[in-house]
């Protein structure tokens, strides 16, 4: 996969997205510094060649009631392909499974669970986690407070 070639106002126009999705052609415009139609056409060609992949609504998880953020680093039995796709395959139809990544390292896989609470991790930890075949260890780390969170990709070292 190829990539793509960014100009400084195509990056500008990144960053600004990034921080508010919601902006008008012509208010991302003015904010970029071109005009309305050549930002709207560098829009276009950005979720054209898949940069810009789609927008979202942030939602704050403590207004739903899910106060409790889980680091939960998985090692598996044996890494062969079957044990992956099986325990890939379970993660996947988690909805309280906001992201998981095949690491290397101690632990297999690391995974970032948002819950209501301590017996609804566990009710997950022994219905979901435990009896996944292929997992031989699961430790889980408790996120006291959050310091920093961005959804915004970094574009500085794009930038001439």
């Amino acid at each position: 996969m190829s990539k793509p070639s960014l100009d400084n106002a195509s990056l500008a126009i990144l960053d600004a997205l990034q921080a508010n999705a919601e902006l008008s052609n012509s208010d991302l415009a003015d904010l970029v510094g071109i005009s309305a139609s050549p930002c709207w056409r560098r829009v276009s060609e950005l979720k054209q060649q898949g940069v810009l992949r789609g927008s979202v609504a942030l939602v704050d998880p403590l207004k739903l009631g899910l106060a409790v953020n889980v680091f939960v680093h998985v090692t598996l039995k044996q890494q062969d392909k079957e044990s992956l796709e099986v325990f890939t395959k379970a993660i996947q139809e988690r909805p309280e499974v906001m992201e998981c990544y095949l690491m290397s390292g101690e632990a297999d896989y690391m995974l970032r669970v948002v819950i209501e609470d301590l017996l609804k991790y566990q009710t997950l930890l022994l219905d979901c986690l435990t009896q996944i075949p292929s997992v031989a260890s699961i430790r889980s780390s408790f996120a006291l407070s959050q310091v920093k969170y961005t959804t915004a990709l970094p574009t500085g070292h794009l930038k001439k």
